[in-house]
């Protein structure tokens, strides 16, 4: 039997993060299960509404539970930097303000030492310069409302960020 992990990262609306996961990683490529939701901010069973509003302090994230003997962990990181633009802060597209901040929520201090080292290589080999993402231990999650779940499979036409996309850069050397 096989164990599991989690990985939890925000990268702008969690619509869409959620989406590009679920297409890249579901049927079998390692993705077990995924939920949005927020995490990061000080405010208790925090809302959408009061989300939205910037006052809570926490990002839009999302939380996928993954097969490590199919998907590792690093993988799912690059796949994170390539599919939202990590140079904004605070901003992926036009939707601005600290939930929309790119964050990488961390399960344990082998997570940690993988997300520093990641967002190093990505800073110098992708960017040329330093991302904006914050790497962090996870703490409290609160799933988002029910209709946010799996919201651009139940509204194909629904919002989607145009800051994602899957990037075509380089592999990382080592």
């Amino acid at each position: 039997m096989s164990t599991t992990e989690q990985a939890t990262v925000g990268a702008g609306c969690f619509w869409g993060v959620e989406h590009l996961y679920r297409k890249n990683f579901g049927n079998g490529k390692g993705l077990l299960d995924a939920k949005v939701g927020y995490s990061g901010g000080q405010t208790s069973d925090p809302n959408y509404r009061a989300v939205c509003s910037g006052s809570t302090g926490h990002a839009e994230a999302l939380q996928v539970t993954f097969d490590p003997s199919i998907v590792s962990y690093r993988q799912l990181l690059e796949f994170f930097y390539r599919m939202h633009d990590a140079s904004t802060p605070n901003r992926q597209g036009p939707d601005v303000g600290t939930q929309y901040r790119s964050v990488i929520y961390t399960h344990g201090p082998e997570q940690q030492s993988i997300a520093e080292e990641i967002t190093k290589k990505v800073s110098e080999q992708w960017y040329k310069k330093p991302v904006s993402t914050e790497v962090a231990p996870a703490g409290q999650w609160w799933n988002a409302e029910e209709y946010h779940q799996l919201y651009l499979n139940k509204n194909p036409a629904g919002y989607e960020c145009p800051a994602h996309f899957v990037r075509d850069f380089p592999p990382l050397s080592d």
